[in-house]
């Protein structure tokens, strides 16, 4: 089954294969570092980190860019009123921000980029612009005129035939259906902070920043930009206006976008003041692997709505998956080889892979799993699950894992590793062997107040993290 992705552009599931077959050019929107993430902007970045993990399965190099935004308006807002220069007031959250993506596990794009560290080629990329005609001044700022775009509206697939000539915005965000030329470079206001170019003293506007370097790392045309839908517009329009404009030739082939996450039903967000940031959730006990399991367990595409009821759920389908795996490695199983059981583990693999080839359908794909393991457990139970078949189960569940990458337990769910929590174990034998039955008691109690529970079974000793 071939790849495919529902593009925005087109609102069509197409095949998907990179312009050279061989490495992704990928733009993704990073965050704007004004505040710390809430689990809403990670739900997004979730969905970036599982699409580059199965571009990655099925054979493809990445050349992923994601910006981080770190100059626009609320971050000058905040940074003034702290007395705090850009650079300041944003590295405390640039640095949060990669701290709350390591815990989630979400690997690290080839290039991260900062806005400010592109100064000189945003102004570059304004002044084509304007030699081509598609900018004008008024007090000092220069504005991108939108009626000179003929394309403009193609990826929100708003109409916009009635344009009013010369109405300008100079905020960031605005209303979806409020199209008007929009600022490209903010004249010097005040104490604002401001940067000397040939454009005048100012700032650049939130737009232009994405084009610039998205362009300037992966060329004129990319293969995938990805990022939530509220960017849909007006910035990846204005987006698509600026760069084409620029180029001559189409921005980006694929379009992805990720639905928003809902808070008992509405949309979470900053400025609704209905949020979770995931160290939030972190102090309340909830794992890292938990939190990353729900964001990926919905497909991208549809709203997930988050509760504290799905998120203790979330946490029982990994102690299920890492049961599993246990007992796929210390079980004791006849010798041999079960063909019925090599059969249902190559078809639960190829339901895996075609689900997420499917526009990653992340919840079939789960299901997949799931099944599998209900089956596998039952043959377990009944005798028929052979010493050859682990083999097959334990490959699946690599592959499950290297894309979702929740079964290895968080270093913060507990200060013992593995083979520490063994060595306790063997200590605890020693002590029934001995018939010190009270210190082996003592060793159970405090691996289980370190999260650590035990279960005595026929075929010996289980443990798992709470």
């Amino acid at each position: 089954m071939a790849l495919r992705f529902y593009n925005t552009l087109t609102q069509k599931i197409e095949d998907f294969v990179p312009a050279d077959g061989k490495t992704v050019r990928m733009y993704t929107c990073g965050p704007t570092v004004y505040n710390y993430v809430h689990i809403g902007n990670l739900r997004t970045f979730t969905f970036q980190d599982v699409l580059r993990r199965w571009l990655r399965y099925r054979g493809y190099k990445l050349d992923h860019v994601m910006n981080i935004t770190d100059v626009e308006d609320k971050i000058i807002r905040n940074a003034l009123a702290q007395h705090k220069s850009i650079r300041e007031y944003t590295s405390t959250y640039e640095k949060a921000f990669l701290e709350d993506s390591a815990k989630l596990r979400l690997e690290r794009p080839e290039r991260l980029v900062r806005a400010t560290d592109h100064i000189p080629d945003m102004v570059k990329a304004i002044e084509t612009l304007r030699q081509k005609g598609y900018t004008y001044e008024s007090e000092g700022s220069t504005y991108y005129r939108i009626a000179k775009f003929g394309g403009y509206g193609k990826l929100s697939h708003n109409d916009f035939s009635g344009i009013r000539a010369g109405a300008r915005v100079d905020v960031d965000e605005y209303d979806k259906a409020d199209a008007r030329d929009f600022v490209l470079w903010k004249a010097r206001k005040d104490d604002e902070p401001f940067w000397e170019t040939p454009l005048g003293e100012g700032r650049p506007g939130w737009h232009i920043e994405c084009s610039v370097m998205s362009m300037k790392y992966l060329g004129e045309t990319l293969d995938i930009h990805a990022g939530g839908v509220d960017l849909i517009f007006p910035h990846h329009e204005n987006e698509i206006a600026q760069s084409e404009a620029i180029s001559g030739h189409q921005f980006a082939r694929f379009w992805l976008h990720a639905e928003h996450l809902l808070l008992d039903a509405q949309k979470m967000s900053k400025s609704l003041g209905n949020i979770y940031t995931l160290r939030e959730l972190l102090a309340e006990g909830y794992t890292p692997e938990a939190i990353r399991y729900l964001l990926a367990s919905v497909p991208y595409r549809k709203k997930l709505n988050f509760t504290m009821d799905v998120l203790k759920a979330a946490g029982t389908s990994i102690e299920r998956l890492r049961n599993f795996k246990l007992r796929l490695e210390t079980g004791k199983f006849s010798e041999g080889i079960n063909p019925a059981i090599e059969e249902r583990t190559a078809t639960a693999l190829a339901a895996f892979e075609a689900s997420l080839d499917d526009d990653l359908n992340t919840a079939e794909a789960l299901a997949a799993v799931f099944e599998y393991i209900r089956d596998v457990n039952t043959a377990m139970d009944g005798g028929e699950f052979l010493a050859g078949d682990t083999a097959g189960a334990l490959d699946l569940l690599a592959r499950f894992d290297s894309i979702f990458d929740v079964l290895r337990p968080s270093a913060e769910v507990t200060g013992l590793t593995d083979q520490q929590i063994e060595v306790r174990i063997a200590e605890r034998n020693a002590a029934r062997k001995s018939r010190d039955f009270a210190r082996a008691d003592r060793i159970r109690a405090e691996l289980l107040e370190q999260g650590i529970v035990l279960e005595d079974t026929k075929e010996g000793i289980r443990w798992k993290r709470k």
